[in-house]
């Protein structure tokens, strides 16, 4: 791995870390109001701790795990971490094997690049839909469509990330394609 892509990895792993740390306060926040809302301080109720107030945590935690999937999946889950049928494609001979990790990478290559633009389509629809509850948070500005945009950059980077893996492996063979080289750069 080159510094660049190392500080990238490391930036998008860091990105994913703050937005779990995020869920996870807002998780500790929803249970603190739950089991407090209820107490009574000197008598009378606490007003911050109307649990009217945060209705928006849940939807808050459920925009950054669709967030959090998307991002780790796009930009820090390795080849090699997936799961794979690989019996097959470990037991032919490494030309074959040229092929097969070519054209594997150029469906999902082109397959991803296809759902691209019906995606977008449904995106311009959402553009219109409001979140139910995150306007506490963020005012009126927030739309259903920022919450899953992030489903578009995965798109265009996986689909990226497999282009390139058919590439590598059509000058280079499969034995030195992206699996190959993680396994080796990790060494």
């Amino acid at each position: 791995m080159t510094p660049l892509s190392k500080w990238f990895m490391r930036g998008a792993e860091f990105v994913a870390a703050m937005m779990m740390a995020a869920m996870f306060l807002t998780f500790i926040l929803q249970i603190a109001v739950r089991y407090t809302a209820r107490l009574q301080w000197l008598g009378e109720a606490v007003p911050f701790l109307d649990p009217s107030l945060y209705g928006w945590t849940l939807e808050f935690c459920l925009a950054l795990w669709v967030w959090v999937v998307f991002w780790g999946n796009a930009f820090i889950v390795r080849e090699r971490d997936h799961v794979t049928f690989d019996m097959l494609y470990l037991h032919v001979n490494p030309a074959i094997r040229k092929w097969f990790a070519i054209i594997s990478g150029l469906a999902i290559f082109a397959g991803l690049l296809w759902s691209l633009e019906p995606t977008w389509d449904k995106f311009y629809i959402l553009r219109l839909k409001k979140t139910a509850t995150l306007k506490a948070l963020f005012g009126d500005s927030i739309r259903m469509r920022d919450i899953y945009s992030i489903y578009i950059v995965f798109l265009g980077v996986v689909s990226l990330r497999y282009g390139w893996r058919a590439w590598v492996s059509f000058r280079h063979g499969a034995e030195t394609d992206l699996h190959h080289h993680d396994e080796t750069a990790s060494r």
